[in-house]
């Protein structure tokens, strides 16, 4: 997850290859409600692990449920069986809707046959989102339920501490024109009281969003409970119905998220050598309703075909077709079609989605702003919104509104035909149901070379270059090259391969094959962690003989530029700037003086507790930047366009800041 400020995604231009889906949220936070419910333990497989969910687990763990993680990452969840062994509890739901509805029902309900209080708030935009509607349904059975802030909004607290007898000889009316979520959260919870006689529920006005309500009441069923539908406006909960654990349980691919990825292989041209884009996890035997998102891309010229659990999807029309839909059935999938509306070859409708305007963000709102930033004209209306494509791209910076769906929609615009990046605030909102969103975004689209960014971070011996690149390379999300670690690691694989260091053709060998990876801090040689070996002073020493051996460099340079993938590169060297990576947009040179440098190092070792003469350090500083700059193959120098940065009196932090200064000023949103 990229847990940065903002990230910049460059002009994309192809896609292909293979998406696995995590687990639908929708489906996830339900199951977890209802095994906590049900009579027995329940293993569930392929559970969503993000944001809404964790904070699910952590309520239902505050209740008193005792969760256990399996081997192959099943989650074991030994329900209540309707029993509340915590009477009283203050539980924080953040922005979860699917995790503050249902508890709110279901607590409601045993809070007041068991005699319980219990407190649940969000964030600030939580207590902005209404739940009046939910409210006013339980208090009609009789429940004692107080908004503790605004009147129809969380947070709230529920039951005063007594048991009371609640009223279910008359039928519970709630609306259904808001949100389906309220009418979700009275189905999972009343089967806890339908002991002695059936409990109804009355919709009043239209029942949005029925797809939702098709998956609750197909998980009900899982669950031993079958509710009787009358139409969409009459459910009848029967008498003598009980949770009970359907033992192991799956849990769906997110058909919401897979509309990304449908959307990718409409809009992009495939990858040379695939065939499009193929989504694993979902397909057309979900039951999730976004799963009709198909119907509207195929509405739009994508060509998609799939199988039960498997979609595959490649671009057909070009450009899209505009369309008018009615969008109820996909209310949350929807969004994405605003964003190929930007690809289309007229004006495209969106209607009847009104209930946008309550969810993470007001979505039309900020669908509308998002859209006319990149060139679009938009309008839009209480329950609409009508997208012009435009007729000159303009870069965006994405403005997210902590909404996970607006940062994931908006990423596709990085496809525009005008070749402008796409700059995404606050990216880990996607934490809400994706947190590796970006990741598999990248992991399966093309750009052209020249478009993937790169910082080269050059300079001498000890100057600190190492841990400024891996700083700016976190700070932006950017994948990192240490090449002094690709010489070392080199060296320890000719060690342990029993190589003499001076054997040139045989070191060259391993260093074409190299098996290394940078992950966070760390230096992976096959599976090896070698962080620390890499630093240690001999390491250093057999490094800087091997980087003498022309055909090792050469055999390195592939190596190096194999490490420029989506979204950038900051790579630090000797000769990043000069020798691998020219043409990079930005190349600092960084230095000290030999005497702040070997005053670093001995630091450093002394504070590892190894044995360091600060005397020595220095000589052999002064002895490799001889060498290092005269060398006759590559020598250390900078290159003609980089920019110099002297850290002897600068901090770590200062030099980073300097560099993202530097960085920003070559970007088209230098103005930001």
């Amino acid at each position: 997850m990229y847990a940065i400020d903002h990230l910049d995604i460059p002009p994309l231009n192809s896609a292909g290859g293979t998406v696995r889906l995590p687990g639908s949220k929708s489906i996830s936070n339900r199951v977890l409600l209802l095994a906590a419910l049900s009579v027995g333990h329940t293993d569930i497989a392929d559970l969503l692990d993000s944001d809404d969910t964790r904070v699910m687990l952590q309520a239902l763990s505050d209740l008193g449920c005792r969760i256990e993680r399996q081997t192959g990452g099943v989650l074991r969840v030994h329900g209540l069986g309707g029993a509340l062994p915590v009477r009283r509890a203050a539980l924080f739901l953040g922005n979860a809707g699917t995790a503050m509805r249902p508890l709110t029902a279901a607590l409601a309900l045993l809070s007041s046959t068991h005699g319980g209080q219990f407190e649940l708030s969000g964030i600030a935009r939580m207590h902005e989102r209404p739940i009046g509607d939910l409210v006013n349904a339980l208090r009609q059975l009789g429940c004692s339920v107080d908004c503790t802030g605004q009147e129809g909004y969380p947070p709230l607290r529920l039951g005063n501490g007594t048991a009371q007898t609640l009223d279910l000889e008359h039928p519970i009316r709630v609306r259904g024109d808001v949100s389906s979520q309220f009418l979700t959260a009275l189905l999972l919870a009343l089967p806890l009281v339908a002991s002695t006689r059936n409990v109804v529920i009355d919709v009043v006005g239209e029942l949005i969003s029925k797809p939702y309500i098709d998956i609750t009441l197909k998980l009900l069923d899982r669950f031993g409970v079958s509710v009787v539908r009358e139409g969409w406006s009459r459910f009848i909960i029967p008498t003598g119905c009980r949770y009970r654990s359907p033992g192991l349980i799956h849990v769906e691919g997110d058909a919401s998220s897979a509309s990304y990825f449908i959307a990718l292989g409409a809009i992009a041209p495939a990858i040379p050598g695939t065939n499009g884009i193929t989504i694993e996890g979902t397909g057309l035997a979900s039951i999730q309703g976004d799963i009709r998102f198909v119907e509207a891309a195929r509405l739009m010229g994508a060509e998609i075909s799939g199988e039960a659990n498997r979609l595959h999807i490649c671009r057909g029309a070009w450009p899209l077709k505009a369309i008018d839909l009615d969008c109820n059935h996909i209310p949350d999938a929807a969004m994405t079609l605003a964003v190929m509306a930007l690809y289309a070859d007229g004006t495209t409708t969106l209607r009847n989605i009104a209930s946008w305007r309550v969810k993470e963000t007001d979505r039309i709102a900020a669908m509308a702003t998002e859209c006319r930033k990149l060139g679009a004209m938009v309008e839009e209306g209480t329950d609409f919104i009508r997208i012009t494509p435009p007729t000159a791209w303009t870069e965006g910076t994405i403005h997210t509104y902590d909404d996970h769906r607006v940062a994931m929609c908006f990423s596709l615009a990085a496809f525009n035909p005008a070749g402008q990046p796409v700059r995404i605030e606050d990216p880990k909102c996607v934490a809400k149901t994706f947190p590796d969103y970006f990741e598999t975004l990248f992991s399966v689209s093309g750009a052209s070379e020249q478009s993937i960014p790169v910082i080269c971070i050059d300079g001498p011996t000890a100057s600190g270059k190492g841990t400024l690149a891996s700083e700016v390379a976190q700070r932006l999300g950017y994948h990192l090259l240490d090449s002094g670690a690709l010489y070392r690691a080199t060296a320890l694989a000719a060690q342990d391969s029993g190589v003499r260091l001076d054997d040139e053709a045989s070191v060259a060998q391993l260093a074409a094959r190299l098996p290394v990876r940078f992950e966070g801090d760390r230096v992976l040689l096959g599976e090896r962690d070698v962080t620390d070996t890499l630093r240690l002073e001999s390491t250093g020493g057999m490094a800087s003989q091997v980087s003498r051996l022309p055909a090792v460099r050469e055999a390195l340079h592939a190596l190096q530029l194999s490490f420029r993938r989506l979204p950038g590169l900051v790579a630090d060297g000797r000769d990043m700037g000069t020798v691998i990576f020219p043409a990079a947009p930005l190349k600092v040179y960084l230095t000290a003086s030999a005497e702040q440098r070997a005053e670093r190092r001995y630091k450093q070792l002394i504070s590892k507790g190894n044995a360091a003469n600060i005397d020595d350090l220095l000589l052999d500083l002064k002895v490799r930047d001889q060498r290092d700059t005269t060398r006759a193959h590559a020598p250390l120098k900078p290159a003609e366009d980089a920019l110099l940065l002297d850290n002897s009196a600068l901090s770590i932090e200062q030099s980073v800041q300097q560099v993202l200064r530097w960085w920003q000023s070559t970007t088209v949103f230098s103005a930001s």
